[in-house]
C-alpha cells in the first residue's frame, strides 16, 4: 500500500513510519532524506537544492515534487511506501496526484496540549546528547545525565513558545490536507496519544498485511 503520514510535530509519525516500514517491508521516505541523498550524490536536482539551502532559501514545490517523483520511481517502492513530510501543502498534494496513487492518508491525531506536554518535557545532555523526558523518561537525578553525569537542558526547539509556534505553522499550512484527503475518501485517523507499540498495533489492525 502507498501511505501518506500526516500529523503535527510531536505526534510520533516519524517513529511509527520507521516501525511500519519494517513490518510491511516498504520504504519510509522523508523529503529530508531525499534532499540529503541527492545532495550527497550530486545529482542535477541535488545541486539545485544544495544551492538553495546554502543561500537560506526554501526549496520550491516544483523541485520538491520532482525529487519525490524520482524517488517513487525506484524499484524498492513497487510494493508500496510511506511518505513522511510530503505533501505539506495542497499544491503539493495536487501535484502528487499527477504521478502517484495514494491508498491512505493516515492522520495521527493528537491535541496541541498533548504535543506541548510531550515535547516540552524533553531535556538533553549538554555533554553526550542523551535525551530524557521529565515525565515519561526522567533521569535518576534531576538535571543530571544518567549516562555521563552531564548537565541537562531544554533545547530552544523544545521550549513551550517554540512548540506553539510550530503548531501554528502546522495548523495553518499542513492541516488543510486533512480535509483534502477526507474529501477524497481515503483519510484514516489514528489516535497518536498512546505508546508507540499501541499505535503500531492499531495501525496493523486498520491495515492488515496482504
Amino acid at each position: 500500500m502507498n501511505f501518506i503520514f500526516l500529523g503535527p510535530p510531536g505526534a510520533g509519525k516519524g517513529t511509527l513510519a520507521k516501525q511500519a516500514a519494517q513490518v510491511y517491508g516498504i520504504p519510509h521516505i522523508s523529503t529530508g532524506d531525499i534532499f540529503r541523498e541527492n545532495i550527497k550524490n550530486q545529482t542535477e536536482l541535488g545541486k539545485k537544492v544544495d544551492a538553495i539551502i546554502k543561500s537560506g532559501g526554501l526549496v520550491s514545490d516544483d523541485i520538491t515534487c520532482e525529487l519525490v517523483k524520482d524517488r517513487l520511481s525506484k524499484p524498492d517502492t513497487k510494493n508500496g511506501y510511506i511518505l513522511d513530510g510530503f505533501p505539506r501543502t495542497i499544491p503539493q498534494a495536487e501535484a502528487l496526484e499527477s504521478f502517484a496513487k495514494i491508498d491512505a492518508a493516515v492522520n495521527f491525531d493528537i491535541a496541541d496540549e498533548a504535543v506541548v506536554e510531550r515535547l516540552g518535557g524533553r531535556v538533553c545532555c549538554k555533554e553526550c546528547g542523551q535525551m530524557f523526558h521529565v515525565k515519561f523518561n526522567p533521569p535518576k537525578q534531576a538535571g543530571k545525565c544518567d549516562k555521563c553525569g552531564g548537565e541537562l537542558y531544554t533545547r530552544d526547539d523544545d521550549k513551550t513558545e517554540s512548540i506553539q509556534n510550530r503548531l501554528v505553522v502546522y495548523r495553518k499550512s499542513t492541516a488543510p490536507l486533512i480535509d483534502f484527503y477526507k474529501n477524497k475518501g481515503n483519510l484514516v485517523d489514528i489516535d497518536a496519544r498512546p505508546a508507540p507499540e499501541a499505535i503500531l498495533a492499531e495501525f496493523e489492525k486498520k491495515f492488515p498485511k496482504k
